[in-house]
């Protein structure tokens, strides 16, 4: 075993850094169901240039004014004549025979950002609580959610879990193979990722201390039943209470991951630099592990608390010692959160993974909890496996292999170099923690099926609310992202919608306008139309963002003539065709060796491999039109950075703010309600997600008052089977109850109630004056009084008691 992670990753460094030839090494074909697609899946393609750039002024009209539009138009033509065409055809040959022509720039675009990962990158996934209650206590949930993630792991690695598809298209499966034992190491050139594909172990940190054990053997197979997993990880939590937490937090090294990414690798070397201490291999204990188990021993009580305690942990000192659930973090690694009161979540690093990729894990996790349950009471019940482990209390003992099931507590050497490190970092976390505030919206008046019957597509009619409330607190539209998935390509990742659109103005200056609401509708309808279209293209790849950036990724990396590539500092390379990029080993389970290959792009900025008889051009001192323009800078500053994840086994689903002064707006749209957690630099974070909710009350009242002037709505289909028979045999049998008819009303009769109900008055929002209901509600009162007489002249406004 290496003395520490990053001499295994110096010592095993290819030769003159040929990452292609260990690429193709690794490039066997796989067998089994889970990769068995893969060979069919296209290529991401290289959008035209000249489309390219028609998207990208598209995008930006609305964001600029006329002088500014005319100075970005001028770039993109002088770019389209220039640069374009000579970087267009660079980056044609940097992608020959490489899986995706963005996969590189876009590991080094997180692997080289240097600030904390934390509330920065990683995402975080609040799970729903399990329907039975009496399992919502912190060990049996966590033994449980554990147990099945296990089981999730054992079907990738044997390659029995059954590929993605959306609509009977197979998605690209290879992100599944970057998910466990992965973990992002720094380094002073930027970060690695490593990985241990066959690690045994877990680890667990309960109150700020680091606790391990075996839980799979070497054929990926179970090792413990969950009753033994709820058995270690109470002797965990009993034996972490012992230590105070004001003195455990002094040696809670998880705060260390939080640093800023070149402080963190300064650090580790001086975890690993001492032969006689054991941090080396306690650290490569902490990177090796399949995933952490963090167990929290708060009770976060309202949604806002949990998505703040999933995404960034709790901040609370006390005598000067900080005791939240910070400290109880490893953000480096996948993570799997428990509260004391069973409330859980996952908190993932974003490099190698995207959302769409973790909410499968999540979501059969969620459902296998379920059905391991039901098949304790019915063992007829099915399983969500193609195959299970054999059962672990069945099986003779030495069949386990080399294995250590019972908990050891990993034991730091804090030399006064760490403690002092601790400290500030834990100071730097606690400022971060303390500049960010996130609020929830859990909408439950309706959701997919409302708004599907009203015709619209569910997330373009979500996605106009975010325009419309913010257009309605700031008078403004601004540069908007949401990702749109691409796995539909091999190794696919996202392509950026951009939602903000001529359509969409329109559609917030019509809306807070003094117009009819059907003009009102139509608007809606022509946005959220336009935002489909737009997310269709992106979801083939034709957008403009992932493009761009790759121009001028080898702009910036001076590619030459060949498509050589320039100089990166990770550990992921982009692939040949038949092959996946290979990733920084990391050492094995604890007191085993493993023998593991490595590749890096390069070393200090070197080319990784380039002609020997041409000289490497330098890149052009100028940069290119488009690129020095300020609608390049202008479209890369999102304000409301969004993102739709999530299914009925999630809560919450949430990030933290892309810029200084903007939001981050995680959102899930179930059949029957909307849940949006939005964060900021308390930037009124809470009335923002007030002015999402009004709307979303609003634009229901306006869409039941258009629609009940139209054909009624459609009905479900035990509806429409059912027809009027005179000859029918329940003609006699009661009266026919005629409930309010979703979503389209009840009638004339509860009209003016329903306006009433979703009558939006009050302070702070829809206060302009431009709702017609008020408007209506003025004009009934001038009448009254005319009715009365004209003894008394009227002299200021009456006042309604109905209005407070």
């Amino acid at each position: 075993m290496p003395s520490s992670l990053n001499g295994s990753l110096a010592s095993s460094q290819p030769p003159n850094g040929d990452t292609e030839s260990v690429s193709a090494q690794k490039s066997k074909p796989k067998a089994g169901i889970t990769y068995a697609g893969q060979d069919k899946l296209p290529k991401l393609p290289i959008p035209e240039l000249g489309d390219t750039c028609r998207r990208y002024l598209e995008a930006l009209r609305p964001l600029q004014s006329h002088r500014e539009q005319g100075e970005t138009e001028a770039a993109v033509q002088e770019f389209l004549k220039k640069d374009g065409p000579i970087l267009q055809e660079k980056l044609k040959k940097y992608a020959t025979g490489k899986s995706s022509y963005i996969e590189q720039f876009w590991y080094d675009s997180y692997l080289n950002f240097d600030n904390p990962v934390v509330l920065n990158l990683n995402p975080f996934f609040l799970l729903e609580d399990d329907p039975t209650p009496a399992r919502n206590n912190q060990v049996t949930r966590a033994a449980s959610l554990v147990t099945s993630a296990l089981s999730f792991v054992r079907a990738v690695r044997k390659e029995e879990l059954p590929p993605d598809t959306v609509r009977g298209n197979p998605l690209c499966m290879y992100q599944y193979s970057r998910l466990f034992g992965t973990a992002r190491v720094p380094t002073e050139n930027g970060c690695q990722i490593g990985q241990d594909e066959g690690g045994k172990h877990l680890v667990v940190i309960c109150r700020g201390q680091f606790y391990w054990f075996d839980v799979l053997d070497d054929n990926s197979d179970l090792i413990m039943t969950e009753k033994d997993m709820a058995v270690n990880l109470q002797v965990i939590v009993d034996d972490a209470v012992q230590t105070p937490i004001q003195e455990a937090a002094k040696g809670a090294l998880g705060v260390l991951s939080t640093e800023n990414r070149k402080i963190w690798a300064g650090l580790r070397e001086v975890l690993t630099r001492e032969e006689e201490s054991n941090n080396a291999e306690c650290l490569s204990t902490v990177d090796s592990a399949i995933f952490i188990l963090c167990l929290d021993y708060t009770k976060p009580q309202t949604s806002a608390q949990l998505c703040g305690n999933m995404l960034c942990g709790s901040s609370e000192v006390v005598k000067g010692v900080q005791i939240g659930t910070c400290t109880n973090r490893w953000y480096d690694k996948l993570q799997i959160i428990v509260c004391k009161n069973g409330s859980a979540g996952l908190n993932f690093e974003h490099t190698g993974v995207d959302g769409h990729t973790v909410l499968r894990m999540a979501s059969d996790v969620y459902t296998d909890t379920i059905l391991r349950f039901a098949k304790s009471i019915n063992g007829q019940s099915p399983s969500l496996w193609t195959s299970t482990s054999p059962d672990p209390s069945k099986r003779d003992p030495s069949s386990f292999g080399d294995v250590s099931t019972t908990p050891h507590k990993l034991e730091w050497d804090m030399v006064p170099e760490l403690s002092t490190a601790l400290r500030f970092a834990e100071t730097r976390l606690a400022d971060l923690i303390q500049q960010n505030e996130f609020q929830t919206l859990d909408f439950e008046a309706y959701g997919k099926n409302f708004i599907t019957s009203m015709g619209f597509s569910p997330d373009a009619f979500v996605q106009m609310a975010f325009q419309a409330a913010y257009y309605g607190l700031y008078g403004r539209v601004e540069c908007t992202y949401e990702p749109a998935m691409t796995k539909f390509f091999l190794h696919g990742r996202t392509e950026a919608i951009r939602s903000v659109t001529a359509e969409s103005v329109a559609f917030v200056q019509t809306f807070w306008a003094e117009v009819p609401p059907a003009q009102k509708v139509e608007a809606l309808k022509k946005a959220s139309q336009k935002h489909t279209d737009i997310t269709r293209e992106c979801s083939k790849a034709q957008g403009q963002d992932r493009h761009l950036y790759a121009l001028f990724s080898v702009w910036q990396r001076g590619l030459d003539e060949d498509g050589a590539e320039a100089a990166s500092s990770n550990g992921y390379s982009s692939p040949t065709d038949a092959g996946s990029p290979p990733s920084s080993p990391l050492v094995g389970s604890p007191k085993r060796d493993t023998t593991t290959t490595t590749t890096r792009s390069s070393e200090n900025g070197s080319p990784a491999r380039r002609p020997v008889s041409q000289p490497q051009p330098p890149p052009p001192q100028q940069m290119p039109s488009l690129f020095a323009d300020g609608g390049w800078d202008r479209i890369n500053n999102t304000i409301l950075s969004t993102s739709n994840c999530g299914n009925p086994s999630l809560r919450q689903f949430g990030f933290g703010p892309t810029s200084g002064d903007g939001f981050g707006i995680g959102y899930i749209i179930k059949d029957d309600s909307v849940a949006i957690c939005a964060s900021s630099k308390h930037r009124q974070t809470q009335r923002f997600v007030d002015a999402i909710e009004a709307y979303f009350l609003e634009i229901r009242r306006l869409l039941r008052l258009v629609q009940s002037k139209a054909t009624s709505p459609r009905a479900s289909r035990a509806r429409e089977a059912e027809r009027p028979d005179v000859g029918s045999r329940f003609k006699t049998k009661g009266r026919v109850l005629k409930g309010e008819k979703e979503p389209g009303g009840g009638g004339e009769g509860k009209k003016k109630e329903e306006e009433e109900d979703d009558g939006l008055g009050g302070y702070g929002f829809f206060d302009a004056g431009m709702l017609l209901q008020a408007i209506k509600a003025n004009e009934d009162e001038k009448a009254s009084e005319k009715a009365v007489g004209q003894a008394r002249r009227a002299v200021g406004k009456k006042l309604r008691l109905s209005e407070y």
